[in-house]
């Protein structure tokens, strides 16, 4: 068997031994020659080994000929994949918005999420993909609401021009705490959620958005300092008008909305506190109190 293996391999690779007195010698034969013969191939088609560099000039043209659809299909693929996070990200939006009214039943859970995504014919599995959950469902609730509040404005722009400033940053207010009241016997879990370290930055983002965006409907565009002092009372008056809600059992809210308005009265009637300023000023000296009456006219001028 070894002997007629061995036959096979000198048959392909050199002549038969040639014998020359006592020595034994192999002839085999030229290299291009045996190249040319061989059975493997890495082409389509064999030709002869030739002794020259190989060209790569047009191996791209060659591949793109080859394969004409290949940057078509990637292009393609990323056109799919795009429109596919889309319409995921669309499916998600709907599930939250139809969980809403879920939550008055089951609170701002997971349960009312599993029973929004039903609603709209998507596998409850859908849940899994939101990493806050319950979080992610407030936010949302947040985020709708702002948008209804910019709808109001944008389409009620001549109505608040009618009114002075303190009457407009009441019916901002009253208006966004309105959006809340289906949900009141819930929102002290949704407060809960907010407060989560995890959901901190968001809330805190959303409530700094809510603001801005009431003071810019009553018609504010301050750039200055006043800025961050408008904006920090009138967080203010929010949250507390907010709390207050939850233990308002009075009909439609009417004590909420009573101790809303005192609070934006208060707020901007500085009478008071202009003049015990004024008295400080002048028991230190330096005049400061001219110049302190202005600077807090200037904040909440009307």
């Amino acid at each position: 068997m070894y002997r007629s293996t061995a036959n096979r391999l000198l048959r392909l690779f050199g002549a038969p031994l040639v014998s020359n007195s006592n020595i034994h010698m192999i002839r085999f034969h030229p290299l291009q020659s045996l190249v040319s013969r061989t059975h493997f191939s890495t082409t389509v088609n064999s030709e002869p080994f030739v002794d020259k560099p190989p060209s790569f000039a047009n191996s791209t043209s060659s591949t793109a000929d080859e394969f004409p659809n290949v940057s078509n299909s990637t292009s393609s693929t990323a056109s799919h994949t795009r429109k596919s996070r889309v319409e995921y990200q669309d499916e998600q939006a709907r599930v939250l918005q139809a969980s809403l009214p879920h939550v008055i039943r089951l609170g701002w859970s997971e349960a009312a999420m599993i029973a929004g995504a039903r609603d709209v014919g998507v596998s409850p599995s859908i849940v899994g993909s939101f990493p806050r959950k319950e979080g992610t469902l407030v936010e949302f609730f947040m985020d709708d609401c702002l948008q209804r509040l910019i709808d109001r404005i944008e389409s009620g722009t001549d109505e608040l021009k009618s009114l002075i400033l303190s009457d407009r940053i009441t019916k901002l207010i009253r208006i966004r705490l309105e959006m809340q009241a289906p949900y009141i016997s819930k929102w002290p879990q949704a407060l809960s959620i907010q407060a989560q370290p995890v959901n901190v930055p968001t809330s805190f983002k959303q409530r700094a958005m809510l603001v801005d965006e009431i003071w810019h409907g009553a018609g504010d565009d301050t750039a200055d300092f006043q800025w961050y002092v408008k904006r920090t009372v009138l967080g203010g008056i929010y949250s507390t008008t907010e709390i207050y809600m939850l233990t308002d059992d009075s009909p439609d809210f009417r004590d909420t909305w009573a101790f809303l308005d005192n609070r934006v009265k208060d707020a901007f009637d500085l009478k008071k506190t202009i003049q015990e300023a004024t008295y400080l000023a002048e028991a230190v000296g330096a005049g400061m109190g001219t110049s302190f009456q202005g600077f807090v006219k200037r904040v909440f001028q009307g």
